[in-house]
């Protein structure tokens, strides 16, 4: 649930209607909810009848969707997994696969899960709660390596500067001393629009999660386990997302014969996998309004082919 909401009201993700609308969910169909979060596009769906298998690969949403397995009475399959890893662990086709990429509302707003500068606490960013934490990152890494993160997954253009800083800091510990040695290394004037740290949180949390290679191997993993007609939706909130999802679907439809940095070539002669793609969902006025983190939201869609599922890098 984000901040500004009471305990006892649930949690409203970005875009939930079109989001669940795009996957069709009806008595008899089988849907995979593969970032189950705090269960909000899963009780939809299950609401319309669907059969939902949901994957989350942070312990605490696993643990707090027990009530809703139990509610649902036989209806949710609550998975404790990575959604790169849906083939494996869901048994048969399924008639939708839903990803809400990036990191939860409810792990921004919890301070020791140190995803956010906007309250203090330990400089974690683990989606997992497993595996070297942001802290190991910036303690550990050489300054080379902490700068190519900040300007590949951050785009953020002063990434050298920022890593000298960085290094300079160390131990750092917490998400208030980062947020500050950011700010000092590029200049903050109080009420400016954005926060200069927000690109190296951003950044920093993507590498240590490995977002952008989770999602790349979902992508497939979704075009394994659809069933023709199947529907993929995928909400993303930033634009190397974007763009990943964007470049997957215009190669599997045939739109382009090109690959991209993180996608290989299309095959010669390979049969499209996806159907034209329609154009890109935005957040609606009306939800801006209630929820300003939707603005930067995107919802693609896509309706799977019977054609068999491509060969993928990772697969070697």
């Amino acid at each position: 649930m984000t901040a500004a909401q009471p305990a006892t009201q649930p949690h409203v993700p970005v875009m939930r209607d079109p989001f669940v609308d795009a996957l069709a969910p009806a008595p008899g169909k089988r849907v995979v909810d593969g970032t189950f979060g705090a269960g909000g596009h899963s009780r939809v769906l299950l609401a319309r009848g669907a059969t939902v298998i949901a994957l989350d690969r942070d312990p605490d949403a696993i643990a707090a969707g027990q009530a809703l397995v139990a509610e649902a009475d036989g209806a949710l399959t609550l998975i404790h997994e990575r959604f790169s890893r849906m083939d494996a662990v869901v048994d048969g086709a399924v008639d939708g696969v839903g990803l809400d990429i990036g990191v939860s509302s409810m792990q921004i707003d919890q301070a020791p899960r140190g995803f956010s500068f906007q309250a203090d606490g330990p400089l974690d960013m683990r989606m997992d709660q497993a595996g070297p934490s942001a802290a190991d990152f910036v303690n550990e890494a050489d300054e080379g390596l902490i700068a190519d993160i900040l300007y590949r997954y951050g785009e953020e253009p002063r990434a050298r500067r920022i890593a000298r800083a960085i290094v300079a800091a160390r131990p750092i510990a917490r998400t208030g001393e980062l947020a500050a040695v950011v700010r000092r290394a590029v200049g903050h004037r109080p009420g400016e629009k954005k926060d200069p740290a927000t690109r190296a949180f951003q950044a920093i949390r993507i590498h240590i999660n490995r977002e952008l290679g989770e999602l790349e191997d979902g992508l497939a993993a979704a075009e394994r386990v659809l069933k023709p007609g199947g529907r993929l939706a995928v909400i993303t909130f930033h634009s190397l997302e974007d763009r990943m999802v964007k470049s997957f679907l215009r190669i599997r439809s045939g739109a382009t014969p090109a690959g991209s940095r993180h996608l290989p070539a299309a095959p010669v002669g390979r049969a499209p996998t996806f159907d034209a793609v329609a154009k890109p969902v935005r957040p609606s006025a009306a939800e801006l309004e209630a929820n300003p983190r939707a603005r930067s939201a995107t919802l693609r869609v896509a309706s799977r082919t019977a054609a068999p599922a491509w060969p993928f890098a990772g697969d070697a």
